[in-house]
């Protein structure tokens, strides 16, 4: 008995092909939706990390008296934010070639909050505003070699954070030794920062948003620093006492403050006990 034969026919031949590109299709998509989730997941990592270094260089900064110690928290906060560099470099191969451009929208807010960090340890140790090239730098590995573009806009938009930061820098170390100083300095430096932004809004998308809340933080500097200014003006006493003098009355609020706290919960405490 002959074998049977089996002839395909154009209509069989061209089936088989238009199924064989959907599955082409379907592994490109495959491929983008878990390349898309992977970094999204590496950016909420990178913002936490980020996030938990800007609380350690404001606990450190607040304990700080003077600059060389101010220098050796941003060398801690810089030692933390090393991890967010290795994690940009196992990212690299997912960044590699124009796939940076595809996926800038789930890489950038991780980044901008990375660069915030730094930014704020690098104030912290010079005084000063982080460059591009060094931020570039940051993101390079031993080669020399780039793990993906830096753009414009995310450099200044992450800069552009800081100045909230800067704000409670500012405030909070009013209490301690030479707090007025270092508020008077950072308040030149954030209004500085505002005017050098402005011209760049025209050109940068949400960079006016980020203007809006430096206008704020900027306000409340120069309000806190135009009452330490008013009031230091009323006493003739050097500038030691006067640091001991507002230091003591910060501290006696931030009791009272916690006091009548505990206070309150006690009561709640107490009112639940008996319902």
């Amino acid at each position: 008995m002959e074998p049977f034969l089996v002839i395909a026919s154009p209509a069989m031949s061209m089936s088989s092909s238009i199924h064989n590109q959907f599955l082409f299709f379907r592994d490109l998509l495959d491929d983008y939706h878990d390349r898309r989730e992977r970094l999204i997941k590496a950016s909420r990592d990178i913002t936490n990390i980020s996030k938990k270094t800007i609380f350690l260089l404001h606990r450190l900064a607040l304990e700080a008296q003077d600059a060389s110690a101010r220098a050796d928290a941003s060398k801690t906060g810089l030692k933390k934010l090393t991890e967010v560099q290795k994690l940009y470099a196992d990212m690299k191969d997912e960044l590699a070639g124009d796939q940076y451009w595809r996926y800038e929208r789930q890489v950038s807010p991780g980044l901008q909050e990375y660069i915030e960090a730094l930014s704020f340890a690098h104030f912290l140790e010079h005084g000063g505003l982080i460059t591009y090239e060094q931020v570039q730098a940051t993101l390079c590995g031993a080669d020399g070699i780039a793990f993906f573009p830096l753009t414009i806009s995310d450099y200044l938009l992450g800069v552009s954070d800081l100045t909230g930061e800067l704000m409670r820098f500012a405030i909070s170390g009013f209490g301690r030794p030479g707090g007025r100083a270092r508020a008077l300095e950072t308040c030149i430096f954030v209004r500085n920062c505002k005017s050098d932004f402005e011209r760049f809004t025209p050109y940068v998308w949400e960079l006016h948003k980020k203007q809006v809340v430096t206008a704020q933080s900027l306000s409340k500097i120069e309000d806190a620093a135009y009452t330490a200014v008013v009031r230091t003006s009323e006493f003739d006493l050097p500038a030691e006492m006067l640091d001991d003098i507002v230091n003591q009355t910060v501290l006696n609020y931030s009791n009272n403050r916690r006091n009548l706290e505990r206070e309150v919960d006690d009561q709640e405490h107490s009112s639940d006990f008996y319902r």
